[in-house]
Protein backbone atom coordinates (compact mmCIF):
# COMPACT_ATOMS: atom_id res chain seq x y z
CA UNK A 1 0.00 0.00 0.00
CA UNK A 2 1.14 3.45 -1.14
CA UNK A 3 0.02 6.31 0.88
CA UNK A 4 0.50 10.53 0.20
CA UNK A 5 -1.90 13.14 1.37
CA UNK A 6 -5.55 11.75 0.84
CA UNK A 7 -4.39 9.43 -1.93
CA UNK A 8 -4.33 6.09 -1.25
CA UNK A 9 -3.32 3.27 -3.74
CA UNK A 10 -3.50 -0.45 -3.33
CA UNK A 11 -0.49 -2.31 -5.34
CA UNK A 12 -0.79 -6.18 -6.10
CA UNK A 13 2.17 -8.10 -6.78
CA UNK A 14 1.41 -8.91 -9.49
CA UNK A 15 0.46 -5.91 -11.21
CA UNK A 16 4.21 -4.99 -11.83
CA UNK A 17 4.80 -8.22 -13.93
CA UNK A 18 1.48 -7.69 -15.56
CA UNK A 19 1.94 -4.46 -16.77
CA UNK A 20 5.47 -5.25 -18.17
CA UNK A 21 3.69 -7.61 -20.41
CA UNK A 22 1.20 -5.17 -21.04
CA UNK A 23 3.70 -2.72 -22.21
CA UNK A 24 5.92 -5.27 -24.49
CA UNK A 25 2.74 -6.58 -26.48
CA UNK A 26 1.38 -2.72 -26.90
CA UNK A 27 5.74 -1.98 -28.22
CA UNK A 28 5.43 -4.71 -30.26
CA UNK A 29 2.13 -4.04 -32.06
CA UNK A 30 3.27 0.02 -32.52
CA UNK A 31 6.46 -1.36 -34.00
CA UNK A 32 4.34 -3.65 -36.30
CA UNK A 33 2.01 -1.18 -37.07
CA UNK A 34 5.26 1.31 -37.63
CA UNK A 35 6.56 -1.35 -40.17
CA UNK A 36 3.02 -2.04 -42.06
CA UNK A 37 2.52 1.72 -42.42
CA UNK A 38 5.72 2.26 -43.98
CA UNK A 39 5.61 -0.99 -46.46
CA UNK A 40 1.75 0.41 -47.04
CA UNK A 41 3.15 3.85 -48.24
CA UNK A 42 6.12 2.02 -50.35
CA UNK A 43 3.69 -0.64 -52.33
CA UNK A 44 1.26 2.01 -52.36
CA UNK A 45 -1.64 0.39 -51.26
CA UNK A 46 -3.98 1.98 -48.09
CA UNK A 47 -2.66 0.76 -44.56
CA UNK A 48 -5.93 -0.71 -43.01
CA UNK A 49 -5.97 -3.52 -44.53
CA UNK A 50 -2.55 -4.40 -42.96
CA UNK A 51 -3.40 -3.69 -39.60
CA UNK A 52 -6.39 -5.79 -40.06
CA UNK A 53 -4.52 -8.45 -41.33
CA UNK A 54 -2.04 -7.50 -38.66
CA UNK A 55 -4.74 -8.06 -35.96
CA UNK A 56 -6.38 -11.02 -37.40
CA UNK A 57 -2.46 -13.12 -37.41
CA UNK A 58 -1.97 -11.48 -33.54
CA UNK A 59 -5.42 -13.23 -32.22
CA UNK A 60 -5.98 -16.68 -31.44
CA UNK A 61 -3.58 -19.70 -32.85
CA UNK A 62 -1.19 -17.30 -33.59
CA UNK A 63 2.31 -17.58 -32.52
CA UNK A 64 2.30 -14.24 -30.50
CA UNK A 65 -1.12 -14.08 -29.29
CA UNK A 66 -2.16 -10.62 -27.47
CA UNK A 67 -3.31 -11.64 -23.99
CA UNK A 68 -2.32 -9.05 -21.55
CA UNK A 69 -3.07 -5.88 -23.25
CA UNK A 70 -6.04 -6.55 -25.30
CA UNK A 71 -8.46 -4.80 -22.96
CA UNK A 72 -6.10 -1.96 -23.55
CA UNK A 73 -6.59 -2.57 -26.79
CA UNK A 74 -10.57 -2.70 -26.33
CA UNK A 75 -10.52 0.96 -25.21
CA UNK A 76 -7.97 2.02 -27.18
CA UNK A 77 -10.06 1.15 -30.19
CA UNK A 78 -13.02 2.54 -28.75
CA UNK A 79 -10.65 6.06 -29.18
CA UNK A 80 -9.82 5.72 -32.09
CA UNK A 81 -13.71 5.31 -33.65
CA UNK A 82 -14.28 8.34 -31.45
CA UNK A 83 -11.49 10.24 -33.11
CA UNK A 84 -11.91 9.35 -37.00
CA UNK A 85 -15.18 10.36 -36.68
CA UNK A 86 -14.67 13.85 -34.75
CA UNK A 87 -12.24 14.54 -36.94
CA UNK A 88 -14.73 13.82 -40.12
CA UNK A 89 -17.00 15.55 -38.59
CA UNK A 90 -14.39 18.88 -38.04
CA UNK A 91 -14.65 18.72 -42.32
CA UNK A 92 -18.00 20.24 -42.58
CA UNK A 93 -20.41 22.72 -41.24
CA UNK A 94 -24.27 21.90 -40.51
CA UNK A 95 -25.20 23.36 -43.37
CA UNK A 96 -23.18 21.35 -45.91
CA UNK A 97 -24.52 18.41 -43.58
CA UNK A 98 -28.04 20.11 -43.83
CA UNK A 99 -28.01 20.20 -47.90
CA UNK A 100 -26.51 16.72 -48.03
CA UNK A 101 -29.37 15.13 -45.98
CA UNK A 102 -32.08 16.97 -48.35
CA UNK A 103 -30.11 15.51 -51.42
CA UNK A 104 -29.73 12.09 -50.29
CA UNK A 105 -32.59 11.43 -48.17
CA UNK A 106 -34.22 8.87 -50.70
CA UNK A 107 -30.90 7.36 -51.70
CA UNK A 108 -30.59 6.52 -48.26
CA UNK A 109 -33.42 4.84 -48.11
CA UNK A 110 -33.10 2.85 -51.39
CA UNK A 111 -29.64 1.89 -49.55
CA UNK A 112 -31.28 0.98 -46.40
CA UNK A 113 -33.22 -1.65 -48.76
CA UNK A 114 -30.63 -2.89 -51.54
CA UNK A 115 -28.43 -3.74 -48.61
CA UNK A 116 -30.71 -5.18 -45.90
CA UNK A 117 -32.99 -7.35 -48.19
CA UNK A 118 -29.98 -9.62 -49.15
CA UNK A 119 -28.54 -10.64 -45.52
CA UNK A 120 -32.13 -11.07 -44.25
CA UNK A 121 -33.02 -12.99 -47.78
CA UNK A 122 -29.40 -15.21 -47.36
CA UNK A 123 -30.05 -16.34 -43.51
CA UNK A 124 -33.33 -17.26 -44.66
CA UNK A 125 -31.49 -19.39 -46.82
CA UNK A 126 -29.42 -20.75 -45.18
CA UNK A 127 -32.06 -21.54 -42.76
CA UNK A 128 -31.89 -19.15 -39.68
CA UNK A 129 -34.59 -17.95 -37.43
CA UNK A 130 -35.87 -14.68 -38.56
CA UNK A 131 -34.20 -13.08 -35.99
CA UNK A 132 -30.31 -13.94 -36.97
CA UNK A 133 -31.64 -13.18 -40.45
CA UNK A 134 -32.57 -9.87 -39.68
CA UNK A 135 -29.36 -9.47 -37.48
CA UNK A 136 -27.25 -10.50 -40.88
CA UNK A 137 -29.58 -8.23 -42.70
CA UNK A 138 -28.26 -5.16 -40.18
CA UNK A 139 -24.73 -6.84 -40.63
CA UNK A 140 -24.84 -6.46 -44.72
CA UNK A 141 -26.38 -2.90 -44.35
CA UNK A 142 -23.92 -1.03 -42.12
CA UNK A 143 -20.65 0.41 -44.43
CA UNK A 144 -17.59 1.36 -42.10
CA UNK A 145 -17.98 4.90 -41.06
CA UNK A 146 -13.97 4.23 -38.89
CA UNK A 147 -12.36 2.46 -42.07
CA UNK A 148 -14.00 4.81 -44.37
CA UNK A 149 -13.34 7.96 -42.57
CA UNK A 150 -9.82 6.73 -42.28
CA UNK A 151 -8.97 6.10 -46.25
CA UNK A 152 -11.02 9.79 -47.30
CA UNK A 153 -7.58 11.28 -45.19
CA UNK A 154 -5.01 8.78 -46.68
CA UNK A 155 -6.25 9.63 -50.05
CA UNK A 156 -6.95 12.95 -49.51
CA UNK A 157 -10.57 13.12 -50.49
CA UNK A 158 -12.20 15.40 -48.33
CA UNK A 159 -12.30 18.55 -50.84
CA UNK A 160 -13.64 16.13 -53.10
CA UNK A 161 -17.17 16.77 -54.34
CA UNK A 162 -18.35 13.32 -53.57
CA UNK A 163 -17.50 13.01 -50.09
CA UNK A 164 -20.54 15.08 -48.70
CA UNK A 165 -22.60 12.80 -50.21
CA UNK A 166 -20.68 9.75 -48.73
CA UNK A 167 -20.89 11.45 -45.74
CA UNK A 168 -24.82 11.89 -45.45
CA UNK A 169 -25.16 8.22 -46.70
CA UNK A 170 -22.86 7.12 -43.19
CA UNK A 171 -24.76 9.31 -40.97
CA UNK A 172 -27.79 8.05 -42.43
CA UNK A 173 -26.70 4.53 -41.64
CA UNK A 174 -26.27 5.76 -38.33
CA UNK A 175 -29.70 7.43 -37.63
CA UNK A 176 -31.05 4.09 -38.33
CA UNK A 177 -28.54 2.38 -36.17
CA UNK A 178 -30.09 4.57 -33.51
CA UNK A 179 -33.52 3.01 -34.09
CA UNK A 180 -32.50 -0.47 -34.71
CA UNK A 181 -30.21 -1.59 -31.91
CA UNK A 182 -33.20 -0.55 -29.45
CA UNK A 183 -35.07 -2.59 -30.74
CA UNK A 184 -33.60 -5.81 -31.79
CA UNK A 185 -32.00 -6.17 -28.42
CA UNK A 186 -35.66 -5.54 -26.98
CA UNK A 187 -36.10 -8.68 -29.36
CA UNK A 188 -33.35 -10.72 -28.51
CA UNK A 189 -33.83 -10.17 -24.59
CA UNK A 190 -37.56 -10.82 -24.81
CA UNK A 191 -38.78 -7.46 -23.27
CA UNK A 192 -42.21 -5.74 -23.90
CA UNK A 193 -43.16 -3.67 -26.52
CA UNK A 194 -43.80 -0.59 -23.85
CA UNK A 195 -39.67 -1.11 -23.17
CA UNK A 196 -38.92 -1.35 -26.26
CA UNK A 197 -40.57 2.04 -27.67
CA UNK A 198 -39.70 3.92 -24.32
CA UNK A 199 -35.26 3.28 -25.31
CA UNK A 200 -36.17 3.78 -29.28
CA UNK A 201 -37.78 7.40 -28.34
CA UNK A 202 -34.50 7.95 -25.56
CA UNK A 203 -32.31 7.21 -28.64
CA UNK A 204 -34.02 8.96 -31.29
CA UNK A 205 -34.36 12.45 -28.66
CA UNK A 206 -31.09 12.62 -28.48
CA UNK A 207 -30.07 12.46 -32.01
CA UNK A 208 -32.49 15.30 -33.01
CA UNK A 209 -31.39 17.21 -29.41
CA UNK A 210 -27.44 16.58 -30.97
CA UNK A 211 -28.40 17.72 -34.25
CA UNK A 212 -30.55 21.31 -32.72
CA UNK A 213 -27.34 21.66 -31.16
CA UNK A 214 -25.17 21.19 -34.26
CA UNK A 215 -27.43 23.35 -36.45
CA UNK A 216 -28.44 26.32 -34.33
CA UNK A 217 -25.82 26.89 -31.69
CA UNK A 218 -22.52 25.72 -33.11
CA UNK A 219 -20.91 29.38 -32.89
CA UNK A 220 -21.97 29.30 -29.44
CA UNK A 221 -20.10 26.17 -28.00
CA UNK A 222 -17.33 27.07 -30.09
CA UNK A 223 -16.29 30.10 -28.08
CA UNK A 224 -17.11 27.83 -24.74
CA UNK A 225 -14.29 25.80 -25.80
CA UNK A 226 -11.78 27.83 -27.46
CA UNK A 227 -8.68 28.57 -25.69
CA UNK A 228 -5.28 29.96 -26.40
CA UNK A 229 -3.56 27.29 -24.87
CA UNK A 230 -3.38 24.38 -27.18
CA UNK A 231 -2.86 21.97 -23.90
CA UNK A 232 -6.50 23.20 -22.54
CA UNK A 233 -8.15 23.04 -26.03
CA UNK A 234 -7.12 19.59 -26.52
CA UNK A 235 -8.27 19.13 -22.92
CA UNK A 236 -11.52 20.65 -23.74
CA UNK A 237 -12.58 19.31 -27.13
CA UNK A 238 -11.04 15.39 -26.07
CA UNK A 239 -13.10 15.09 -22.67
CA UNK A 240 -16.33 16.77 -24.63
CA UNK A 241 -15.41 13.91 -27.49
CA UNK A 242 -15.45 11.60 -25.23
CA UNK A 243 -18.31 12.64 -22.59
CA UNK A 244 -20.67 12.76 -25.76
CA UNK A 245 -19.85 9.58 -27.10
CA UNK A 246 -20.42 7.49 -23.77
CA UNK A 247 -23.90 9.28 -23.22
CA UNK A 248 -24.52 8.46 -26.86
CA UNK A 249 -23.59 4.73 -26.05
CA UNK A 250 -25.15 4.36 -23.13
CA UNK A 251 -28.29 5.84 -24.89
CA UNK A 252 -27.53 2.92 -27.39
CA UNK A 253 -27.18 5.62 -29.68
CA UNK A 254 -23.35 4.89 -32.08
CA UNK A 255 -20.91 6.50 -29.98
CA UNK A 256 -19.70 7.52 -33.85
CA UNK A 257 -22.98 9.37 -34.22
CA UNK A 258 -21.99 11.39 -31.14
CA UNK A 259 -18.36 12.47 -31.86
CA UNK A 260 -19.14 12.93 -35.41
CA UNK A 261 -22.19 15.57 -34.74
CA UNK A 262 -20.13 17.19 -31.83
CA UNK A 263 -17.52 17.85 -34.49
CA UNK A 264 -20.09 19.32 -36.67
CA UNK A 265 -21.16 21.47 -34.10
CA UNK A 266 -17.11 23.10 -33.41
CA UNK A 267 -16.38 25.50 -36.23
CA UNK A 268 -14.12 28.43 -36.85
CA UNK A 269 -11.17 28.84 -35.40
CA UNK A 270 -11.64 26.08 -32.41
CA UNK A 271 -11.84 23.83 -35.76
CA UNK A 272 -9.52 24.87 -37.41
CA UNK A 273 -7.14 24.15 -34.57
CA UNK A 274 -8.40 20.92 -33.35
CA UNK A 275 -7.83 19.45 -37.34
CA UNK A 276 -3.99 20.70 -36.72
CA UNK A 277 -3.69 18.99 -32.99
CA UNK A 278 -5.47 15.56 -33.29
CA UNK A 279 -4.64 13.92 -36.83
CA UNK A 280 -1.36 12.49 -34.66
CA UNK A 281 -3.67 11.31 -31.72
CA UNK A 282 -6.31 9.94 -34.29
CA UNK A 283 -4.00 7.82 -36.35
CA UNK A 284 -2.26 6.03 -33.15
CA UNK A 285 -5.64 4.98 -31.93
CA UNK A 286 -7.28 4.43 -35.24
CA UNK A 287 -4.45 2.11 -36.17
CA UNK A 288 -5.06 0.25 -32.40
CA UNK A 289 -8.78 -0.21 -33.29
CA UNK A 290 -7.88 -2.06 -36.77
CA UNK A 291 -5.95 -4.10 -34.90
CA UNK A 292 -8.21 -4.67 -32.19
CA UNK A 293 -11.27 -5.65 -34.73
CA UNK A 294 -8.33 -8.40 -36.36
CA UNK A 295 -8.29 -9.56 -32.85
CA UNK A 296 -11.82 -10.19 -32.15
CA UNK A 297 -11.75 -12.70 -35.30
CA UNK A 298 -10.46 -16.77 -34.62
CA UNK A 299 -9.15 -17.40 -38.43
CA UNK A 300 -10.33 -21.29 -37.11
CA UNK A 301 -14.19 -20.10 -37.56
CA UNK A 302 -13.52 -18.72 -40.89
CA UNK A 303 -13.07 -21.63 -43.43
CA UNK A 304 -16.06 -23.45 -42.70
CA UNK A 305 -18.32 -19.86 -43.82
CA UNK A 306 -15.97 -18.47 -46.16
CA UNK A 307 -17.71 -19.79 -49.47
CA UNK A 308 -21.22 -18.08 -48.28
CA UNK A 309 -19.35 -14.67 -46.94
CA UNK A 310 -17.79 -14.89 -50.54
CA UNK A 311 -20.85 -14.67 -52.20
CA UNK A 312 -22.75 -12.59 -49.98
CA UNK A 313 -19.80 -9.91 -49.96
CA UNK A 314 -19.98 -9.78 -54.18
CA UNK A 315 -23.83 -9.39 -54.07
CA UNK A 316 -23.77 -6.81 -51.05
CA UNK A 317 -20.97 -4.54 -52.91
CA UNK A 318 -22.59 -4.31 -56.20
CA UNK A 319 -25.38 -3.01 -54.26
CA UNK A 320 -23.27 -0.42 -52.57
CA UNK A 321 -22.17 0.39 -55.64
CA UNK A 322 -25.28 0.91 -57.46
CA UNK A 323 -27.05 3.05 -54.24
CA UNK A 324 -23.92 5.14 -54.04
CA UNK A 325 -22.82 5.69 -57.67
CA UNK A 326 -26.82 6.42 -57.80
CA UNK A 327 -27.11 9.23 -54.52
CA UNK A 328 -23.78 10.92 -55.96
CA UNK A 329 -25.96 11.26 -59.24
CA UNK A 330 -28.90 12.79 -58.16
CA UNK A 331 -26.22 15.18 -56.51
CA UNK A 332 -25.05 15.98 -60.02
CA UNK A 333 -21.62 14.67 -59.54
CA UNK A 334 -20.13 13.42 -62.41
CA UNK A 335 -19.02 9.76 -63.89
CA UNK A 336 -15.64 9.35 -61.78
CA UNK A 337 -17.25 10.80 -58.74
CA UNK A 338 -19.74 8.62 -58.77
CA UNK A 339 -17.83 5.74 -59.15
CA UNK A 340 -15.92 6.91 -56.08
CA UNK A 341 -18.47 6.90 -54.03
CA UNK A 342 -19.86 3.72 -55.08
CA UNK A 343 -17.05 2.00 -54.34
CA UNK A 344 -16.42 4.21 -51.25
CA UNK A 345 -19.15 2.46 -49.43
CA UNK A 346 -18.45 -0.90 -49.79
CA UNK A 347 -15.90 -1.62 -46.64
CA UNK A 348 -17.73 -2.90 -43.46
CA UNK A 349 -16.55 -3.10 -40.20
CA UNK A 350 -16.93 -1.92 -36.78
CA UNK A 351 -21.30 -1.80 -36.85
CA UNK A 352 -21.39 -4.69 -38.26
CA UNK A 353 -19.58 -6.82 -35.60
CA UNK A 354 -21.42 -4.73 -33.06
CA UNK A 355 -24.64 -5.71 -34.46
CA UNK A 356 -23.60 -9.74 -34.87
CA UNK A 357 -22.42 -9.65 -31.45
CA UNK A 358 -25.72 -9.19 -29.89
CA UNK A 359 -26.79 -12.24 -31.46
CA UNK A 360 -24.17 -14.19 -30.39
CA UNK A 361 -24.36 -12.76 -27.31
CA UNK A 362 -27.83 -13.69 -27.29
CA UNK A 363 -27.53 -17.44 -28.84
CA UNK A 364 -29.52 -17.34 -32.14
CA UNK A 365 -27.35 -18.53 -34.72
CA UNK A 366 -23.99 -20.51 -34.21
CA UNK A 367 -22.69 -19.28 -37.20
CA UNK A 368 -23.79 -15.59 -37.01
CA UNK A 369 -20.30 -14.29 -35.57
CA UNK A 370 -18.17 -16.64 -37.84
CA UNK A 371 -19.87 -15.71 -41.01
CA UNK A 372 -20.36 -11.93 -40.11
CA UNK A 373 -16.46 -11.77 -39.07
CA UNK A 374 -15.46 -13.56 -42.44
CA UNK A 375 -17.99 -11.19 -44.71
CA UNK A 376 -16.61 -8.20 -42.64
CA UNK A 377 -13.02 -8.87 -42.94
CA UNK A 378 -13.71 -9.56 -47.15
CA UNK A 379 -14.83 -5.89 -47.70
CA UNK A 380 -12.85 -4.22 -45.51
CA UNK A 381 -9.81 -5.50 -47.20
CA UNK A 382 -11.76 -5.37 -50.96
CA UNK A 383 -13.00 -2.33 -50.89
CA UNK A 384 -9.80 -0.41 -49.11
CA UNK A 385 -7.77 -1.52 -52.02
CA UNK A 386 -10.96 -0.83 -54.25
CA UNK A 387 -11.49 3.03 -53.10
CA UNK A 388 -7.63 3.17 -53.62
CA UNK A 389 -7.51 2.18 -57.19
CA UNK A 390 -10.84 3.83 -57.94
CA UNK A 391 -9.36 6.52 -60.02
CA UNK A 392 -7.80 3.56 -62.08
CA UNK A 393 -10.79 1.28 -62.74
CA UNK A 394 -12.68 2.23 -65.99
CA UNK A 395 -16.04 3.45 -64.94
CA UNK A 396 -19.18 1.72 -66.11
CA UNK A 397 -21.73 3.60 -68.01
CA UNK A 398 -24.76 2.12 -66.87
CA UNK A 399 -25.66 5.18 -63.96
CA UNK A 400 -26.66 8.47 -65.36
CA UNK A 401 -27.65 11.84 -63.45
CA UNK A 402 -31.11 12.85 -62.91
CA UNK A 403 -30.55 16.53 -61.80
CA UNK A 404 -27.69 19.10 -62.71
CA UNK A 405 -25.44 19.03 -65.62
CA UNK A 406 -22.38 16.24 -64.30
CA UNK A 407 -19.05 17.94 -62.61
CA UNK A 408 -16.34 15.38 -61.93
Amino acid sequence: MFTSPGVHFAVDAAQPAHASVVLIELGIILLVLAGLGRLAARVGLPSVPLYLLAGLVMGEGSFFKVDAGEEFLAIGAQIGVVLLLLLLGLEYSPADLKQGLKTTWLAGILDGLANTIPGIAFGLILGWSPVASLLLGGVTYMSSSGIIARLLDDFDRYANRETPVILSLLVMEDIVMAVFLPIIAVILVGSSLAQGAIAMAIALSLVTMAFVVSFRFSSHVSRAVHSRSRELLLLSVLGLSFLVAGVAEAAQVSAAVGAFLLGLTLSGQVADEVRTLLPPLRDVFGGLFFVFFGLTIDPRDLLPVLVPALILAVITAVTKIATGSWAAARAGIGPKGRWRTGLSLIPRGEFSIVIAGLGVAAGVESQLGPLAAAYVLILAVVGSVLMRMADHIPVPGIIKPRTQRPRT
